[in-house]
């Protein structure tokens, strides 16, 4: 009987196991007919190894055999996760109910005695093939509406958890903010530096226009947070909530929903009406941080809530009117994203009423030991301890860092050197910084090796401040190789950086 199915199937390999050649010869002339690829073994062991290289769409066992008998080897195919699956059917000469019951035991889905029929044995074959074929399918559509359930859960969970958050959001959006404006003294902005008092005077000019909206410009780790606190708790707002968002943090799918609130049922975790940002901060600040990253869809619902002052919420029909002041920043060029297409320039205008630059660190350099002297006592504070002092050379080290990290990093910096140091005198040492130290212009560069001494100053400890810094220079900064290209001890680098910042000690 030629099988209208067999050419069909995917799994056609047939792995036949039989000490005797002539019913491997048998066998082999019924199904290769229809379509089936034959293997052939003479041995359970080799059955084994066979059926886990092959993986045959079945196999048809004899049962008595030398070594390993036919029920033992199909248990050990059922033992084995690569095998355990491919259907074994018996054929034998035993027709015993129990050698019946010891077959299907050991893990067979057929049992076939010879003498066989050939078409019995093209049916059975077919149909443990198709058979295997959609339990395999089955199986392979279990495992993905499992990963699909797992997915789903996961993306409840997760808007649950947003909405969790939503639900304490009066609380749960500044604690952390709140923790670094205590640190960050905002109500001082620490220094004395003549960019930070500009900054100041400009916070200053804003005390009676608490309307206005502003942008403030920086680089990361300049404090726009701490400058926007300031602004808003120097107006008259300060009364009012201050509710600081990272535009960068908010999931994209959430987004609309942390800013404009939600009403029950508008998206799967909804289950009840949410408040937003806007709402929250009704009658005072909205802080709107990396605004340069905020999606574009969402820059024109936003354009429109500051024009009309009213926001709806998601899946809500009725508007709702708020009186918020909103303070957006920015590392970004905004000019260039204005330009590429992936920021409004009108939603720019719309912020940008009054600009704020924020100075790095760098270009503070006055103010680097009092922060580093503010910090020190905020940290020590907190950990019950008093804020131990900074040796002359750690000093000097500071103010010779650039910081690209800016306050952020020096109050990094400071906390682990205040750890390192385990309340005591805090040296260089302490602050594991890449020391590039920037180049003085008013030091004259001259030869560490050959080449005319002539331009060196006479006065020994002129000399060996030009030395150093021309040492520093070729290292890049780095004391410890300049330390190694004049032969002396880094410490000796370090006290005369200190003398240099301070000439009169």
């Amino acid at each position: 009987m030629h099988s209208p199915f067999a050419k069909d199937l995917s799994l056609g390999t047939v792995l036949l196991v039989d000490d005797v050649p002539a019913n491997l010869a048998l066998l082999s002339a019924a199904l290769e007919p229809e379509g089936y690829e034959i293997l052939a073994a003479s041995t359970g062991a080799a059955a084994l190894n066979i059926a886990a290289k092959a993986q045959p769409g079945l196999i048809l066992l004899d049962v008595l055999m030398p070594d390993l008998d036919g029920f033992e080897t199909c248990r050990r195919l059922k033992a084995q996760a690569s095998t355990r699956d491919i259907p074994v059917i018996f054929i034998t000469a035993r027709n015993e109910m129990d050698a019946v019951v010891a077959a299907f035991r050991a893990g067979g889905v057929d049992y076939v005695t010879k003498p066989f029929q050939t078409e019995e044995v093209l049916r059975r074959v077919e149909t443990h093939l198709r058979l295997a074929g959609l339990n395999r399918e089955l199986r392979e559509k279990n495992r993905a509406l499992e990963r699909r359930t797992a997915e789903l859960t996961a993306e409840i969970q997760r808007r649950e958890n947003a909405e969790t958050a939503l639900v304490q959001a009066d609380h749960r959006l500044t604690v952390f903010s709140d923790l670094e404006a205590t640190r960050g003294n905002i109500m001082g902005l620490v220094g004395e530096s003549p960019p930070l008092k500009q900054l100041l005077e400009e916070i200053n000019r804003l005390r009676d226009f608490a309307n206005t909206s502003v942008l403030i410009l920086g680089e990361s780790g300049t404090g726009k947070e701490l400058i926007a606190r300031a602004i808003h708790f120097d107006s008259a707002r300060a009364r009012a909530p201050f509710v600081p968002i990272n535009c960068v943090a908010i999931p994209a799918e959430l987004a609309e929903s942390v800013l404009f609130g939600h009403v029950k049922g508008a998206f799967t975790g909804a289950i009840a009406d949410r408040h937003g940002c806007f709402a929250l901060a009704d009658g005072g600040t909205l802080f709107l941080d990396e605004i340069g990253d905020m999606p574009m869809a969402l820059q024109v619902k936003l354009l429109r809530v500051l024009e009309d002052g009213r926001v709806t919420p998601v899946g809500g029909a009725e508007p709702r009117k708020v009186e918020v002041r909103v303070i957006a920043a920015t590392n970004a060029n905004l000019a260039a994203r204005i330009e590429a297409g992936t920021f409004r320039e009108d939603l720019y205008f719309r912020l940008a009423r009054y600009t704020i630059s924020a100075p790095p660190l760098r270009d503070r350099r006055a103010d680097v030991l009092r922060l580093s002297e503010h910090f020190l006592a905020a940290f020590a504070s907190e950990m019950g301890k008093r804020p131990p002092v900074l040796s002359d050379e750690a000093i000097a080290s500071l103010r010779h860092y650039r910081f690209p990290g800016n306050v952020r990093e020096l109050k990094n910096i400071i906390e682990r050197a205040l750890i390192e140091s385990g309340g005591k005198t805090i040296e260089p040492g302490h602050f594991h910084l890449p020391m590039q130290i920037e180049s003085r212009s008013t030091v004259a560069s001259v030869p560490l090796k050959g080449g005319s001494l002539g331009s060196l100053p006479l006065n020994l400890a002129d000399a060996e401040e030009v030395l150093i810094q021309r040492a520093l220079d070729e290292t890049q900064g780095n004391i410890a190789e300049a330390a190694r290209l004049l032969g002396v001890n880094r410490t000796r680098i370090y006290r005369k950086l200190a003398q240099i910042e301070s000439p009169t000690s």
